[in-house]
């Protein structure tokens, strides 16, 4: 067994290949690396087409909702492709109109339900708003929120939905207590771990840039917060990532 990074963002060319390099050192063997708008998530595409045990994924995150849907759905067929997204709504920092925002995730949330993918949500200071688009749209039957940062409320509401949990780096944090107690609450073949890429590392790397290398200390961290073997975590979290994006059956 070995670890799944199921959220990052592989940089392209020599960086990338070097992250690739000590990530599989670290037994991190899987890597979903996502794209946030057309061209990143035609990057993506590329990076993944270069490494065994690398997928993409095809989206336009809410802080570049205004750049518009056009071109998304197409990049969604290559086979590399395993998941919309990331799509979402931020209303921290609202780099797109609310409306917007609103528009492009419920656009991507419809092409997730038809096409029958995998969809990564992105939220942040707008569960209520997501949770509303979400219910009128239709949950798809694969959806994870990942780098959660919500509380015990929010993560139930998130399962209630059929949602999985993923846990980032910041439940390594001093200040991620309530990330702790929401992955207390989470079943274990509920949760998958991430490192978000270069966002986020976990101590004991804060402040440095973070790479794939790094997901097993998120694995530890929500292994010390259960109660249970860094082990249990790394089999769960790979069995449900693989099951969920698909991996096995695409090799």
């Amino acid at each position: 067994m070995a670890w799944i990074d199921q959220h990052c963002h592989l940089p392209s060319g020599e960086a990338g290949h070097e992250q690739v390099i000590e990530a599989r050192a670290a037994r991190v063997s899987r890597m979903v690396t996502v794209g946030c708008h057309l061209e990143q998530s035609r990057q993506m595409i590329a990076v993944a087409r270069e490494y065994d045990g690398v997928w993409a994924t095809a989206g336009l995150h809410p802080h570049d909702a205004k750049q518009g849907i056009e071109g998304i759905e197409a990049l969604l067929a290559e086979p590399e492709v395993v998941a919309v997204g990331e799509a979402g709504l931020d209303f921290h920092y609202d780099h797109s109109p609310r409306e917007v925002q609103a528009d492009v995730f419920a656009a991507q949330v419809e092409m997730a339900n038809r096409l029958d993918m995998a969809l990564v949500i992105h939220t942040r200071e707008a569960w209520e708003e997501t949770f509303e688009i979400l219910d009128r749209e239709g949950v798809p039957s694969r959806t994870v929120f990942h780098c959660f940062t919500g509380g015990t409320g929010e993560g139930a509401e998130c399962r209630r939905r059929g949602g999985l949990l993923s846990f980032s780096g910041i439940i390594t944090f001093p200040s991620g207590g309530d990330l702790r107690a929401a992955a207390v609450e989470c079943p274990l073949d509920q949760l998958l771990v991430e490192t978000d890429s270069p966002y986020l590392a976990p101590v004991p790397h804060r402040g440095k840039k973070n790479q794939p290398a790094f997901v097993p200390f998120v694995g530890a961290a929500v292994a010390e917060a259960k109660g249970i073997s860094v082990g249990e975590v790394e089999q769960a979290t790979w069995a449900t990532a693989a099951s969920f994006y698909g991996l096995d059956e695409l090799g």
